[in-house]
């Protein structure tokens, strides 16, 4: 046998080891958290629309008879700053068919083109992890509740929607995260949660900062799996208030740390610092998404107010965008391009319209 075959036999061995790994891999319905257009690729030369000042990452694409397409993706200035509150009338879309040298413009009104809810594929789950161990008690517990309550005002929506949930966890010095509120959608049990909490709830006046941040991150990450069942894409949130540093010495900073540098990449982290005793520098590193803290008490809820405005943004980043094609078979292109003010952005994918007809809505 020459060296030659032994070669290619031996490249041959590499490819089927590797497309013969571990098949669960092959099937991930998590989000496309990297730079760049997801699922989706770079518009056409020919129709000459720039650089893009916006990202738009397809997750996911899928049509349905008679005639609807839908693309689920997410928005985000070039810097990663996540872009909420677009309209279906900020989108132009763009086909091309097999007899096309270049894209046509699709009327957004005559295609009846439409911003829709994505509870059928998207959830957002968020948990509120706060200290509450004698310091806060003692010291800043209304700030806190009043901050908390401010907070989950502006993350939930303003109307029940079951792909939006949020937990509420508290620690002190036990090897404990305490459920306030389990995972719910319905605003008022969480803010009759934290109304409930008094200053005999906890026991144990340490603080188990690093046991708090690791267990945190095992619920979302279950939080997580559960919610991507079924060909469903998810995120989560986990939001960490203190005031202090980790007093309970249970837990080492680089096992806390681990935890969070190896999660899943779909589990954004936030922290919030209260006053001097903090150790900014392990907050910062735990909060990887984004952190901020207050010199005092009265400034909790306008950081708090920071924090719930990027976990809010972020998840209503994430469009369904859907419009009825006028197209009846084969294979086409479709780019879709969004405004707002000056800044513009678009990507390109493909979708087959064999069995389209007439009658979509």
């Amino acid at each position: 046998m020459n060296s030659s075959f032994k070669l290619i036999l031996f490249f041959l061995s590499i490819a089927l080891f590797v497309s013969c790994g571990n098949a669960d891999d092959d099937v991930n319905y998590a989000l496309n958290t990297g730079d760049g257009l997801g699922q989706g690729q770079v518009v056409d030369d020919c129709l000459d629309l720039g650089e893009n000042d916006l990202i738009l990452s397809i997750q996911d694409q899928f049509t349905k008879d008679p005639g609807k397409v839908s693309i689920f993706f997410k928005v985000s200035n070039s810097d990663g700053t996540p872009v909420s509150g677009l309209t279906a009338d900020q989108f132009t879309i763009y086909e091309q068919g097999r007899n096309d040298d270049c894209f046509n413009t699709i009327s957004t009104s005559e295609s009846n083109a439409r911003i829709s809810p994505n509870e059928q594929i998207f959830s957002s789950n968020t948990l509120l992890i706060l200290d509450l161990s004698n310091s806060v008690l003692q010291s800043s517990l209304e700030e806190l509740k009043t901050a908390s309550t401010s907070f989950v005002n502006t993350v939930m929506p303003a109307t029940t929607q079951d792909s939006y949930k949020m937990a509420i966890y508290w620690f002190d010095g036990e090897d404990v995260l305490h459920e306030l509120n389990p995972l719910t959608s319905v605003k008022s049990e969480l803010t009759e949660a934290i109304a409930s909490i008094n200053n005999d709830i906890s026991g144990d006046v340490s603080t188990d900062l690093y046991g708090a941040v690791i267990k945190s991150t095992d619920i979302a990450t279950d939080l997580l799996n559960e919610s991507t069942q079924g060909e469903k894409i998810g995120a989560a949130s986990v939001v960490i208030f203190t005031d202090g540093k980790d007093q309970a010495s249970r837990y080492s900073k680089d096992a806390a740390q681990k935890k969070v540098d190896t999660a899943d990449p779909n589990i954004s982290f936030f922290t919030i610092g209260l006053g001097s005793e903090i150790d900014t520098e392990a907050l910062t590193a735990i909060g990887k998404t984004s952190s901020e803290f207050a010199a005092n008490k009265e400034e909790l809820e306008d950081t708090f107010n920071k924090i719930s405005d990027l976990v809010s943004e972020r998840a209503s980043s994430f469009y369904l965008f859907e419009y009825c094609s006028p197209k009846r078979g084969g294979d086409n292109n479709l780019a879709i391009q969004v405004q707002k003010g000056s800044l513009q952005g678009a990507v390109q994918t493909k979708f087959n319209a064999d069995g389209f007809t007439g009658g979509c809505e």
